[in-house]
């Protein structure tokens, strides 16, 4: 049977389509079961990114941290304390609090390091002590980004041998706050022109706590006296009893002596101040609040006067050094407890501290805030700091205060007089040398 062009030629035209149709049923199916598979393996990784999601979520860690701080400073201590627990939700914080001031923390450490603070306040001139003691554990955290916050000083404060040991909050200096009705801005540029001045009948002149190193070094720098050495890093040479320290010591017997002046303690100052029945006083910025309520509208502040030995005006010039927050080496919580640490002494807490109680900032963003300038005090500090002299951080540093303490308590009660002082001061420096090892 003959079959006809056209009927052949219809075939194959259906043959084609039918197959054409297959195809594009078969790439459907494949496609469906490629979009099937896709739609299940991100199913599967949903579920199993929950599942790591809820691997990472982690109840709070239970921690205790202990911490030390002046008495004049455990309400913000608390506050700021509180704020970095919220801060950090990963922690379920509880904390414990301790009254020790930066001047007696290392002391304190020393005492029993495991029951001591994580976390604490201490005066710059203790690093090397408490470093070579192995009681500060080694700041890791954050270290490059408070490096560039502070000023070098600060941070040089608080380094040993290129290591980080602390973070620092602020100058730990002090200068002269004085009653503007009862002195001009020309007059407290010398203490010759403060002693001489009738204030009238019980007032006194001029006050500074002379049995503390801290502030009796200050007339024996202004003649060119050393402490350790002219930077301070000399364990074997102290010149408080050359020439000069003598006739440093002579000035101050007459200056004690004086009914004009009135020796320092226990902040008798500031009810002084408020009574009206003193000029002016030494202290540092952890006063100013004080200060500033007892004179009300007289209240100012400035550098150190000068004093004047053998017709020379020598600028009395000030120990310097820092306060620093550091982080007990035996602490349980080492990582928590650095980040306090850089919490308690960060911008925000030193403004902070500037904002409630004068506390000059080392942040140099605040420090050269136009408002921080304003205050007074700050400024004073500011100002006083080109005189200074910096506390030397060397361990026999330790063996300074006491002697010092001692040879001002002689000076108080007459016990040196200007007959015995060459021997009284090379009794004086010769304890401080003493006690070296």
């Amino acid at each position: 049977m003959k079959i006809s062009k056209k009927l052949i030629i219809l075939l194959m035209i259906t043959v084609m389509v039918i197959t054409a149709f297959g195809a594009c049923g078969k790439k459907e199916a494949e496609n469906t079961s490629v979009d099937n598979k896709q739609a299940n393996s991100s199913a599967e990784n949903k579920t199993e990114e929950k599942k790591e999601d809820k691997a990472e979520e982690k109840e709070p860690e239970d921690i205790t941290l202990k911490v030390w701080g002046p008495q004049e400073e455990q309400e913000l201590l608390k506050q700021m304390t509180e704020a970095f627990a919220k801060a950090h939700p990963e922690y379920n914080i509880t904390f414990e609090y301790g009254v020790v001031s930066e001047g007696d923390a290392a002391t304190e450490l020393t005492k029993d390091p495991e029951a001591a603070a994580d976390v604490f306040a201490f005066a710059s001139d203790q690093t090397a002590r408490l470093v070579e003691a192995g009681l500060l554990y080694p700041i890791t955290y954050n270290v490059d980004a408070v490096k560039a916050a502070n000023s070098e000083a600060s941070i040089q404060s608080a380094t040993i041998d290129g290591q980080l040991y602390a973070y620092p909050f602020t100058p730990n200096s002090w200068f002269m706050y004085y009653d503007k009705s009862k002195f001009t801005e020309e007059e407290v540029k010398s203490l010759e022109t403060m002693m001489a001045k009738d204030l009238g009948e019980g007032v006194k002149n001029f006050s500074v706590d002379i049995n503390n190193g801290w502030y009796l070094s200050a007339f024996y720098f202004a003649a060119g006296c050393t402490l350790f050495g002219e930077d301070g890093r000399d364990p074997n040479t102290v010149t408080f009893n050359n020439e000069a320290g003598v006739e440093v010591t002579k000035y101050l017997i007459d200056l004690v002596s004086n009914p004009k002046f009135l020796e320092e303690d226990q902040g008798n100052m500031i009810n002084a101040f408020e009574n009206g029945t003193l000029g002016a006083a030494c202290s540092g910025t952890w006063n100013a609040q004080s200060i500033k309520d007892a004179l009300g509208e007289n209240y100012a502040a400035t550098k150190l006067p000068t004093i004047k030995i053998n017709g020379q005006d020598l600028q009395l010039r000030n120990f310097a050094d820092f306060k620093l927050i550091g982080v007990n080496s035996q602490t349980k919580h080492p990582l928590a407890a650095m980040q306090l640490a850089e919490f308690l002494a960060n911008e925000e807490n030193q403004k902070l501290r500037f904002e409630v109680r004068s506390i000059a900032p080392t942040n140099i963003n605040l420090a050269s805030d136009p408002e921080v300038l304003k205050n007074p005090a700050v400024a004073a500090l500011s100002l006083q700091t080109t005189f200074s002299t910096v506390q030397s951080s060397i361990p026999q540093m330790g063996n300074y205060w006491a002697p010092a303490e001692a040879f001002g308590n002689e000076l108080i009660n007459g016990t040196i007089t200007k007959d015995n002082v060459k021997e009284k001061l090379d009794s004086f420096v010769a304890s401080i040398l003493s006690t070296l090892n």
